[in-house]
């Protein structure tokens, strides 16, 4: 039977995006908008990454972390991006099934990384504030580097299981109501049972979100409670180095759980302009967000970047 199905979805060869519309000529004002923000996003996360690789004072562990998660800022902004610039400029709002099923890997891999990654980065923060003695014996380069690789090879099996159950689906619509491919949309044009999908979706939506958040909870719990009872010098090295992480889980998480809510509930009733912004936020503000956040915010990257760029001049 799986055969015969997988027979049935090769009959849809691609899928159409709705979602875009005939904006005429302002659609160049489009093209060069989006590609000014992937050009900026691109520069600051290598920049950010090369700094830190090349600065033997910022191989530490909070900033091999903050190195994994610009990576995924590059990571997820490629996966949107180049094909967001040649959907603009099509007339043809098209997508091959292959291209689109790679697309919901990779844009779902980047949002299961960016919360582990996060969850991550505040247990490190967690384990500097509340234990600074032991910091150095607990947080080893073995660690570290399994850390990194749970953060990445978890949710990139998940995903590759998700687009493998939607792959298989007998479908009898090819219509998506976005400007990119999104697995929800794949699995709601299916007319095979898609119980297991929604199972397995609803699942993978828990581990990857709710399972970092609570780890997130714990760690700033006790991480406020060492702040409150601690001395002054305690509470501003917390301030310091929490504040760039809690605003950048809080935008993160603003732009995720609207694309979630929007996959899962009718939105028709919102203009179609704000429906596009919305669910392409938290692919293209995030990963202009942590740079900028860290760079401007982590006083090591700061002054390192300041002593490279006045080398220069």
């Amino acid at each position: 039977s799986t055969a015969r199905i997988m027979i049935n979805s090769t009959q849809i060869p691609y899928f159409t995006l709705s979602a875009y519309f005939d904006i005429s000529t302002f659609k160049y004002i489009c093209f060069m908008t989006a590609m000014f923000l992937y050009i900026l996003t691109v520069s600051a996360n290598v920049l950010l990454i090369v700094v830190i690789c090349m600065n033997r004072s910022l191989h530490e562990p909070m900033y091999m972390f903050l190195c994994s998660l610009f990576m995924n800022e590059l990571y997820g902004s490629t996966g949107l991006f180049p094909f967001l610039l040649q959907q603009i400029l099509s007339d043809v709002h098209t997508v091959s099934a292959s291209v689109c099923f790679l697309q919901n890997t990779i844009l779902y891999c980047y949002g299961g990384v960016e919360f582990l990654n996060l969850a991550v980065m505040s247990y490190d923060r967690y384990l500097a504030i509340c234990y600074p003695l032991q910091y150095n014996t607990r947080m080893t380069s073995n660690k570290i580097a399994l850390l990194i690789g749970i953060t990445w090879i978890c949710p990139l099996l998940l995903c590759v299981v998700m687009t493998s159950l939607s792959a298989t689906l007998q479908l009898c619509g090819n219509i998506i109501n976005k400007v990119y491919c999104d697995n929800y949309s794949v699995v709601k044009l299916a007319c095979s049972d898609t119980t297991v999908n929604n199972i397995y979706g609803l699942c993978i939506t828990s581990l990857s979100i709710f399972c970092p958040l609570i780890l997130i909870f714990y760690t700033y719990i006790k991480i406020l409670k060492i702040c409150f009872s601690g001395s002054k010098q305690t509470r501003q090295k917390a301030v310091s180095t929490c504040t760039p992480h809690l605003a950048s889980l809080l935008n993160f998480s603003f732009g995720a759980c609207f694309e979630i809510l929007q996959s899962r509930f009718d939105m028709n009733r919102l203009p179609n302009m704000l429906r596009i912004f919305l669910s392409l936020y938290w692919l293209t503000c995030q990963p202009v967000f942590n740079p900028l956040v860290y760079g401007l915010n982590v006083s090591k990257i700061r002054i390192i970047f300041k002593s490279i760029v006045f080398a220069k001049m």
